[in-house]
């Protein structure tokens, strides 16, 4: 092959209990990248479409990402990529891990895959690094491994596929609002009181279980964040309304969708996902936000080529 042309999925990161460690793939919105072998070595962008972001290849999170790939390799020839960016950058539904992640594993299968699905996460990590600061992987590993994965350590780098129940749908809405990751990394606190710790160890253990046994009970009462989220959601207008209202609707649990100021909810079946939908709507119509909003089965494949 000569040139490929993929879907990289957004991707919801953190999943409430698991800050940095869990995140899931969506399966209706993701970018769209092409990627082709060129004479001229290193990485070109050569064209984004539909968001003003830097075409120059150390400041772009493809680039930085395609260049920490190619540092591994004897490859005498590069690579040009085009971006269809439909995914809004500080949206909190991994705009910069799509193009990181799809960057890599389009160069990967142009050169015959050299690399294993884990080493791309650690290639995309350094897109991540550009955009956020930090080289966090709950946003590139499942849209890279599809699904819901577990970091379940970054030194050494180890990352756990987990089964998704079949009947699992994500609703995610998206005011119209920029909340930039590195701001809401600020906010943070660098020490937890051991108490909160506990009741978050227990909720990653009970959610993971969840999953695994398709008990949608126990993933909905393992959706709670003692951490991270009481202090996020003063950032996003009218977060616990809701919250509460999607609850209302039906939904197993609902938090805050990466670093924000996209909010997501997890349902049984795509009937109850959609009435989250429309709850979620109102409430935003309300206080008067302008929102996009997404209602998507679980992609269990996470990047395909089209």
């Amino acid at each position: 092959m000569e040139q490929i042309k993929i879907f990289t999925p957004a991707t919801i990161a953190n999943v409430s209990c698991g800050f940095d460690v869990l995140g899931l793939a969506l399966d209706t919105v993701g970018d769209e990248m092409i990627i082709k072998k060129v004479a001229k070595k290193g990485v070109t962008i050569t064209k984004i479409i539909g968001q003003n972001l830097p075409l120059e290849t150390h400041k772009n999170v493809a680039g930085v990402a395609g260049l920490a790939l190619l540092s591994e390799t004897n490859c005498d020839f590069g690579f040009e990529i085009e971006i269809i960016k439909n995914i809004k950058p500080g949206s909190g539904i991994g705009s910069s891990a799509a193009s990181s992640a799809g960057a890599v594993w389009a160069i990967n299968e142009l050169l015959g895959k050299p690399f294993n699905t884990t080493d791309l996460v650690r290639f995309a990590m350094e897109g991540e690094r550009l955009a956020t600061g930090v080289a966090h992987a709950d946003n590139v590993a499942p849209a890279l491994f599809g699904g819901f994965t577990l970091v379940r350590s970054y030194q050494p780098l180890d990352i756990i596929s987990i089964p998704t129940p079949n009947e699992l749908y994500a609703t995610v809405i998206h005011p119209q609002i920029e909340v930039k990751t590195s701001d809401a990394r600020e906010i943070l606190k660098t020490t937890v009181a051991l108490k909160d710790a506990i009741k978050q160890w227990g909720n990653v253990g009970g959610l993971i279980s969840g999953l695994y046994t398709g008990d949608y009970n126990l993933i909905g009462r393992s959706l709670e964040d003692h951490i991270v989220e009481p202090i996020r959601s003063i950032l996003i207008p009218a977060f616990d309304a809701v919250k509460q209202q999607s609850l209302n609707a039906g939904a197993l649990g609902c938090g805050i969708s990466g670093s924000g100021p996209s909010i997501f909810a997890l349902s049984k079946g795509e009937e109850t996902a959609k009435k989250v939908a429309d709850a979620m709507k109102m409430v935003y119509e309300k206080v008067g936000i302008d929102y996009d909003i997404h209602v998507s089965k679980i992609n269990k494949q996470g990047i395909k080529i089209l």
